[in-house]
């Protein structure tokens, strides 16, 4: 059974639309040692929500893990892992942060507590919310 995730991007950088017209990119530029645990966590066949940051605070789109965990060949620092991303799909809709916070579910998610990480867990039951949510 896959594990679920969140990954942030800031839109004007890279998007989901990036993802999609490259079909594939390397998870890099993640330094935080909390979301670096959960780069370390993760396993080929995870599947992720594309979350984009800034003016939009909205998770966009559906991408699944396609690589364990790595160090990343452009950095000396063999702490800073990286992960290969595939896209799957736009969401119908986005699922806004504003939404997600609103709803009491979601009080003990990640996102919500802490807001500044680049790589959350979702759990299985968050997960299917969050869907539902599209």
């Amino acid at each position: 059974m896959p594990n679920y995730w969140l990954l942030k991007t800031e839109p004007t950088v890279y998007s989901f639309a990036d993802l999609l017209r490259e079909g594939r990119t390397t998870w890099d530029g993640v330094t935080n040692n909390v979301a670096l645990k959960h780069i370390r966590d993760m396993r080929c066949g995870d599947e992720a929500l594309i979350y984009h940051t800034g003016n939009e605070r909205q998770a966009v789109g559906l991408a699944q893990i396609v690589s364990d965990p790595y160090p990343d060949p452009k950095q000396k620092d063999p702490r800073l892992m990286v992960v290969d991303v595939v896209p799957l799909r736009w969401l119908a809709r986005p699922v806004t942060l504003q939404a997600i916070k609103a709803d009491p579910f979601f009080a003990d998610f990640a996102l919500v507590r802490q807001g500044r990480l680049s790589v959350v867990p979702v759990t299985a039951e968050q997960w299917q919310r969050l869907l539902a949510m599209e």
